[in-house]
């Protein structure tokens, strides 16, 4: 590959395609990137993205979202592409037949930092650490080209669904941040289900300077006007934030605004929360929700108490509580909605909050990555429950590093 011949054509190659990319659509890009990869040595380069629930890889074809026959996919679980995302790695394989002896197919994961949005597929005539490197160079410009137009193109949001989504859903998921973030000690993770139905759950994460903020909201409900209180609440927790409130004040604000706009017919409940980073210094408040799981060493389990609030929405006047818990490196925090712990099987039992945790602890000591972990937890969720959740299920882990930067990717 490009390595082999000259180092400087690969770097070129990518500078190249980066800046005739600006002006491209998201149907325009798998013949730039193919084009530009087979100029340097890289041939039948192909990008695969994953769908909202990360079970399925989809070609992205250039030719829209209703492809036709077109439009090749494979699974998550059982395939080659799929090992490469779940692994967060670089897998090979020999070429079609129709391909030059001794050419390897390669499948690497496309990430943003620890997001992954997916896998390349390109062939090369060469096996070695420098081809290796090239591929995973390539597949980092293609994330950051996808990250570049997903977020004004319907066709990447019609690609990456497998079903019809309501309305409440359609708000939450352009609303919340990226599911995935790594950065300054921290790695983020979050799901949420069901996917495609989610009424009044929501997440939100933000960085400002060394300080993590982290909340999870509940909002009464199941239904669009659940999604309506759920965004209203992460709208006016951003902007209290913004303009530097406390994390009692953002909570009092959102409390206002739910009742400026509903009276006390709708309420959310909720945690707030700010890490810092630099200390591992955690303090939240609690808005009369399920209290946070703090994991340790992967071998035990704890729940952090305070006083709660009342819900937001509710106009109760409770004192709110801030309360602070110092971590250690290397532990998670989770925060989550009931509709995790209270999803049941046939015969009426519940996922539970035991087996939540005790999931989390043992799915991520060393054998998976985080953002792994957390797809794994939410199918076997969904599976408990016969298939079909009946509430939102919604889970923000976070692991403080503590000083190990160098370990936040995989």
């Amino acid at each position: 590959m490009w390595p082999v011949v000259d180092r400087g054509v690969a770097a070129l190659a990518l500078v190249r395609l980066m800046q005739v990319s600006h002006t491209a659509t998201l149907e325009q890009l798998p013949e730039l990137i193919n084009a530009y990869a087979a100029g340097a040595g890289a041939y039948d380069t192909a990008v695969f993205v994953v769908d909202l629930r990360e079970t399925v890889l989809r070609r992205l074809t250039g030719k829209g979202p209703d492809a036709g026959a077109d439009g090749q996919e494979f699974t998550v679980q059982g395939s080659l592409p799929g090992q490469a995302y779940q692994r967060v790695g670089l897998l090979s394989e020999s070429t079609t037949e129709n391909a030059p002896d001794g050419r390897r197919r390669w499948w690497v994961a496309v990430t943003d930092g620890v997001e992954r949005l997916g896998v390349l597929r390109t062939d090369t005539d060469t096996d070695d650490d420098e081809t290796r490197q090239a591929v995973r160079d390539l597949a980092s410009m293609t994330a950051l080209l996808l990250l570049s137009k997903r977020s004004f193109s319907d066709s990447y949001a019609r690609l990456v669904r497998t079903e019809p989504m309501n309305v409440a859903a359609e708000m939450q998921w352009n609303l919340t941040p990226p599911p995935a973030y790594a950065g300054h000690d921290v790695t983020v993770g979050a799901v949420m289900e069901p996917a495609y139905q989610v009424g009044g759950d929501a997440f939100d994460y933000a960085v400002t300077g060394s300080v993590l903020h982290l909340s999870v909201f509940d909002a009464m409900g199941h239904d669009t006007t659940a999604g309506i209180t759920a965004n209203l609440a992460v709208a006016a927790c951003r902007n209290a934030r913004r303009h530097g409130a406390s994390l009692a004040e953002t909570s009092e604000r959102i409390e206002q605004t739910l009742l400026d706009q509903f009276g006390t017919s709708r309420y959310t409940t909720g945690i707030l929360a700010d890490l810092d980073m630099d200390t591992g210094r955690l303090t939240w408040i609690n808005r009369g929700h399920h209290l946070p799981i703090l994991i340790r060493d992967s071998r035990w389990t704890t729940e952090l108490a305070c006083p709660p609030a009342g819900p937001m929405g509710t106009g109760l006047d409770l004192p709110v509580t801030e309360c602070a818990e110092q971590l250690e490196p290397g532990d998670r925090l989770l925060l989550y909605t009931d509709g995790v712990v209270e999803a049941r099987d046939t015969r009426g039992r519940q996922f539970g909050r035991d087996r939540f945790a005790d999931f989390v602890r043992r799915h991520h000591s060393g054998r998976h990555t985080l953002h792994e972990t957390l797809r794994r937890l939410m199918a076997a969720v969904v599976d408990h429950h016969g298939g079909k959740l009946d509430d939102d299920a919604t889970v923000l882990l976070t692991e403080w590093r503590g000083g190990h930067q160098e370990k936040l990717v995989p």
